[in-house]
């Protein structure tokens, strides 16, 4: 295939704005999957993204186009022998004939935004899609950014307009003020009824350009990772765009970022399930079998190239740094090989992750875990019990903290349970994030409020979309006027249910991205909770020192509510600052153990009941509080009771 007749190109889109359903209604026009084995967002390959309607994982398929267009000034064939399209000056305007379209399916969650810029890498255009019933939303600018900075070919596309809440025109004029295009240049589809999908294929065609090679000549093998899978079988299997040179069955390839030397087992495309080829070419997108089972060789991001004729790798690569930090344990410690294996595998699909032993006093052996953002927490933990059956303790998740000591020693504290006392700190530093929140300007008042009661620092505001007083507006217009606020915040507050709260307060308008900041000075404690005076290092938690009452109270009476009446009277206690800040007693359950008397001397009774107290004395003394699985997780999630 000609690069003249291939097309690169992805799909720039916040979470539910249609971007699975319209790759779908692609594949039907293409025919790269028959109609009997169609369904909703075929691409969406794990029962997790289906369940929730978001992209997990980057799905990368090959559909090929027959495009004939109508040249102007020339009328259509009239059938006979030679009904084939007119050409006008030798060439048809945009071209003829079977294309080649690659499209890669990126995730639109802001904790994926560095294999989102990878995925970009490995395009020449995108497809800006934007809900016509939501306009633009925080996330798809800071992806935009991404794909202008790498000099994409950006086809703005409205989408849902079969829906009766659907804002066209103002939508459209969103995109023309952000993009600064031509209105016209703005495509109308329905992901749902398909209206618009073959108009936006034949404009992929026109406007992304071809594929351009940097290294002319076979032997210069250069491929970009922007994905990969482990099989059993095979090992682990590499997404790869091919940039420069050609790549076959029996090759010896080498990773540059790791140094890895491995054979090419099988190499192919996919249509969208794995299909084997002879070879994968430049500008073609595709897969390579590596037959590598080891963890951490394989990363998004990182340039595959002949062994013995190496070539530069691409620009860029860099290590997912983990953002928010949690423990895993088994809920039966017998488990603990079987998790640790089990963390080995996922490993292998997921670079993204960190793992490394540690042990509790009342939790046993486990391990401290690193995650993107509190949605690669919730999806890692989830497949850990799905895919390998097991049950699991998660710890409250924390981040990581700089702190300096006054003896002149500066550590890195992964877990709360680690934190410092107070007596021994001089100086705590925590990371900020860089904000960006869209929301309709009617809700600004409520925002800022809630910006202020989790420590953000507010920055520039500036509306856009439709004007601003009202004038001139029908009923149903006025307020959909939007504006974007710029935030700093420290990660701790974000964690703090932001997300959540920004969703409520806004009614669902909201939306929000956000990339890592500085590190600044906070003013923090360290939390613990002691249940029958023993701490549990699952419940420890760092909080603001303005807050630590009130946090306080919260998870104590949290934690009162959710834990089982024992067989003796126990205290649950909130432990910060140095002193006790927050208690509740939980009353033990009692037997009557005189009421198998009738009558007789007061006395006989006494001594039962005396008896009964010594026994609780003793047990309170010796006794342990198991915690249910239950709570722990109840303890973790916001708002749960």
């Amino acid at each position: 295939m000609k690069l003249e007749n291939i097309r690169n190109f992805s799909i720039i889109a916040h979470i539910d704005h249609g971007k699975s359903t319209l790759a779908d209604r692609m594949l039907e026009i293409t025919h790269t999957i028959e109609s009997r084995k169609m369904r909703d967002q075929v691409l969406d390959s794990m029962d997790l993204e289906r369940e929730r309607g978001i992209t997990i994982k980057m799905q990368p398929v090959r559909m090929e186009y027959n495009y004939h267009p109508v040249l102007k000034g020339v009328p259509p064939p009239q059938g006979g022998e030679d009904s084939s399209p007119p050409k006008l000056g030798g060439v048809p305007e945009g071209g003829g004939g079977t294309y080649i379209l690659n499209l890669i399916d990126t995730p639109g969650h802001i904790d994926f935004s560095y294999e989102v810029s990878r995925a970009l890498k490995a395009v020449e255009g995108s497809i800006l899609l934007i809900d016509s019933t939501q306009g633009v939303q925080a996330q798809t600018l800071t992806t935009l950014a991404m794909a202008r900075e790498d000099g994409l070919k950006i086809v703005p596309v409205l989408s849902k307009i079969d829906s009766p809440l659907s804002r066209v025109l103002e939508t459209k004029e969103e995109v023309v003020g952000l993009l600064n295009c031509n209105p016209d240049e703005v495509l109308l589809v329905s992901g749902r009824t398909g209206e618009g999908v073959e108009d936006l294929l034949q404009e992929v065609i026109k406007r992304v350009p071809e594929p351009k090679e940097t290294y002319p000549g076979d032997n210069n093998l250069r491929a970009l990772v922007f994905d990969f899978k482990y099989s059993n079988h095979r090992g682990v299997i590499v997404f790869v765009r091919v940039f420069d040179g050609k790549v076959s069955k029996g090759d010896n390839l080498a990773f540059a970022g790791s140094g890895e030397k491995f054979t090419a087992l099988e190499v192919g495309t996919f249509s969208p399930e794995e299909t084997p080829k002879e070879f994968l070419q430049k500008g073609e997108t595709g897969y390579i079998v590596t037959g590598i089972k080891k963890p951490g060789i394989a990363s998004v991001g990182d340039t595959i190239t002949m062994f013995k004729n190496p070539l530069p790798a691409f620009p860029g690569y860099m290590k997912p740094l983990p953002v928010v930090w949690a423990s895993v344990f088994p809920e039966d410690a017998d488990d603990f090989a079987e998790l640790k294996l089990s963390l080995g595998k996922l490993k292998l699909s997921d670079s993204a992750f960190s793992y490394e032993e540690e042990s509790s006093g009342s939790l046993g052996r486990g391990f401290r875990c690193g995650f993107l953002g509190m949605l690669h927490l919730e999806i890692v933990t989830e497949r850990l019990k799905r895919e390998f059956n097991l049950r699991l303790v998660i710890t409250t998740p924390s981040i990581t903290y700089e702190v300096s000591m006054k003896n002149g020693k500066r550590e890195k504290i992964y877990s709360p349970y680690f934190f410092p006392d107070d007596g021994s700190i001089d100086v705590v530093f925590e990371p900020w994030v860089n904000l960006k929140i869209i929301t309709p300007v009617s809700y600004v008042g409520n925002i800022m409020q809630l910006l202020f009661d989790h420590e953000a620092e507010v920055g520039d505001t500036e509306n856009f979309g439709l004007r601003h007083d009202g004038v001139g507006l029908r009923p149903d217009e006025v307020g959909r006027s939007r504006a974007s606020i710029s935030v700093k915040m420290p990660l701790r507050e974000l964690m703090r249910n932001f997300f959540d709260e920004l969703k409520s307060v806004s009614s669902g308008y909201g939306s929000i991205s956000y990339e890592m900041g500085e590190m600044r000075k906070a003013n923090v404690t360290r939390l613990d909770l002691l249940v029958a005076e023993e701490v549990v290092p699952a419940f420890s938690r760092v909080v603001s020192k303005k807050r630590a009452e009130e946090e306080a109270e919260q998870v104590v009476e949290k934690l009162a509510n959710l834990l089982p009446r024992q067989m003796f009277t126990l205290k649950i206690q909130g432990r910060a600052l140095g002193r006790i800040i927050s208690s509740r007693t939980l009353s033990g359950m009692k037997k009557d153990v005189t009421q198998h008397m009738y009558g007789g001397d007061i006395t006989r009774k006494m001594k039962l009941r005396e008896k009964q107290k010594k026994g609780k004395k003793k047990m309170k003394e010796r006794g342990r509080v198991n915690i249910p699985q239950n709570v722990f997780l109840k303890m973790m999630r916001a708002g749960e009771k």
